[in-house]
């Protein structure tokens, strides 16, 4: 059987295997690796100051130096990304960069609390600290360790499951189960936790127009004890992989590797991602030329924060900023008070009749449907309503919370929710006519 000791070796992170687990990394190699990142991201990496930080490791590695050398210019490196946070927070180049610098220290055996600048007497470094004690709580490193509910104390209540959903031009359902639409053009980060961080980059979908939708997202799984690896999903249109970007399908090479899998379910339209050591499923469809993305993940992980990460810029968190968002009531009513055809071909009735085809509750679904084909004239737009709403009969963990209406003040209700104040205001009715007739007959 295999020993603690063993199980315990650190391995290096999928996202940063490039590196090779001995030796010192070549400056081609850390190039490769930074070039990625900015591929990937280039806007918001500038947005945030991160390159002059690359930058530097780069500049250093390109020169040859002792071990010790590298292990001061990987703790400056680790500074400089600490003093960008403010202005990172949310950006999956700062994350990745995060913990591909634990990697790199680990590999090379680096102390945290060692010199920034070059010394000019060298000193030998002390060894590096013994691995961490895994708790009752914590996940361990065989497969029983790597999966959610093992992980959980004996006792404890059933876990809460949530779900988020974005889709079409586009609309987003919290965990908290609000249903919004917003413009949100550009790069916006859906999830950041200790387990994983989401990001989507959203595209006019015609010109002159309120109206984006996806056209990339990035999942980055960060390594997570002895069950995974790091592991980085990438999707485009017209490009959903059925692997991570390494060509992997699961957690890499760990004892329990198979908690994290990619599934691909239609070729080219349909992937799923089980991440089993944290109880969370994640959907990824192509619907016409644009993505939608649907979560199954237990509270206790919606919640884990990061120190010092107050969560306030993610979306299936905390919803759109309030100047992204638009007012589907009131575009509504416009919308119902022409009787021609719009821009994009479609009259509020017309659309009404295509979405009712494949969403018959009018419920905030159907309603998304028929923004959409009036803002764009896209008709895949029904069938992403359509596959959204399925991803909420799969994902969600209330039956009662698959349909949600809109109330009168914009805010979603649940259809248990508008049953029971149909209810209240018959009861309510029924008691001041009984009032208003007693009062008439003592009267009389």
């Amino acid at each position: 059987m295999q020993s603690t000791r063993e199980r315990s070796k650190v391995r290096p992170r999928a996202g940063w295997m490039v590196m090779g687990e001995r030796g010192r990394p070549s400056a081609l190699e850390v190039c490769r690796v930074l070039a990625v990142l900015f591929s990937l991201f280039p806007t918001v990496s500038l947005q945030c100051k991160i390159l002059k930080c690359n930058s530097d490791l780069w500049a250093f590695n390109s020169k040859s130096g002792p071990e010790e050398d590298f292990c001061i210019a990987l703790r400056a490196y680790d500074n400089c990304v600490r003093r960008t946070a403010r202005t990172c927070r949310g950006d999956l180049t700062y994350h990745s960069a995060q913990h591909g610098i634990g990697d790199l220290m680990s590999q090379h055996n680096c102390s945290k609390e060692e010199p920034t600048s070059l010394p000019r007497a060298r000193t030998p470094l002390p060894p590096p600290p013994p691995p961490p004690v895994l708790t009752s709580q914590e996940p361990g490193s065989g497969p029983e360790g790597c999966r959610y509910e093992h992980s959980l104390p004996r006792n404890a209540p059933p876990s809460n499951y949530t779900h988020c959903g974005f889709f079409g031009v586009p609309h987003l359902r919290t965990f908290g189960d609000d249903f919004q639409t917003c413009k949100v053009e550009g790069a916006w980060p859906l999830i950041h936790n200790k387990y994983l961080s989401v990001q989507v980059t959203n595209s006019p979908v015609v010109p002159g127009s309120l109206a984006t939708a996806t056209t990339k997202l990035t999942i980055i799984f960060k390594n997570f004890q002895q069950c995974v690896d790091q592991k980085m999903y990438h999707a485009e249109t017209d490009q959903l992989p059925s692997a991570f970007a390494d060509g992997s399908k699961n957690g890499g090479d760990r004892h329990g590797a198979n908690a994290l899998q990619v599934e691909e379910k239609v070729l080219g339209q349909h992937v799923e991602i089980h991440a089993r050591y944290i109880g969370t499923t994640i959907v990824v469809r192509q619907v016409g030329r644009y993505l939608t993305f649907a979560v199954r993940m237990p509270e206790d992980v919606v919640n884990s924060v990061e120190e010092g990460d107050n969560q306030d810029l993610y979306l299936c968190l905390h919803g759109c900023p309030t100047n992204q968002r638009i007012d589907l009531d009131s575009f509504r009513a416009r919308a119902g008070s022409r009787s021609s055809a719009g821009p994009r071909g479609f009259t509020y009735q017309s659309a009404k009749a295509k979405c009712k085809e494949r969403l018959p509750v009018e419920d905030v679904y159907f309603q998304s449907c028929v923004f959409d084909l009036l803002s764009s004239g896209d008709i895949n737009f029904t069938m992403a309503a359509y596959y959204a709403f399925e991803d909420v009969k799969m994902l969600h963990s209330n039956r009662n919370r698959y349909h949600l209406f809109k109330g009168n003040a914009g805010s979603a209700l649940s259809g248990a929710s508008q049953r029971s104040c149909a209810a209240l205001s018959a009861f309510l009715l029924n008691f001041i006519v009984l009032l208003w007739t007693g009062c008439c007959t003592i009267h009389l």
